[in-house]
């Protein structure tokens, strides 16, 4: 699959993959950046993507800035839908006790690609049961 990308800065790096089996390709920071413990930055990379319709782009965190700087995406996971068209972005929150920073070119996330199904949502009466049923958070552990 070829996913067109867009420079909307001539500074701005395209993403990479790793390796050859590499499923996320990692997506590099626009601009220097530091971030204070427990505060977020809205960080720009200066690309834009378009991704296939019946796809969507995952912005996850790269282990190793999470595990080395406390840095991942705010929200955990980003979603970057195929009809949009603007700059990618990720929301980087420092998870540690120092500043951290992220120069200028660093990698600081990385985009999978996956299909997904789009669901329609329809109001039931009920249910069907099952052997969980309403059981939550840590029912099935032991």
């Amino acid at each position: 699959m070829k996913i067109k990308i867009l420079k909307l800065d001539e500074r701005a790096k395209m993403p990479t993959l790793g390796s050859q089996s590499a499923a996320g390709a990692d997506i590099y920071a626009l601009e220097g950046f530091t971030v204070a413990p427990g505060e977020t930055v809205l960080a720009k990379t200066g690309l834009a993507a378009e991704i296939p319709e019946g796809y969507v782009g995952l912005m996850c965190a790269r282990s190793g800035i999470a595990l080395k700087k406390g840095l991942a995406p705010a929200n955990k996971v980003g979603i970057v839908d195929s009809d949009y068209r603007g700059e990618l972005m990720v929301a980087i929150h420092n998870h540690s006790l120092a500043p951290q920073s992220i120069e200028a070119g660093e990698r600081m996330a990385q985009l999978v690609i996956v299909p997904y199904l789009r669901a329609e949502y329809e109001l039931a009466d009920s249910l069907s049961d099952t052997e969980r049923g309403t059981g939550g958070f840590g029912s099935t552990g032991k």
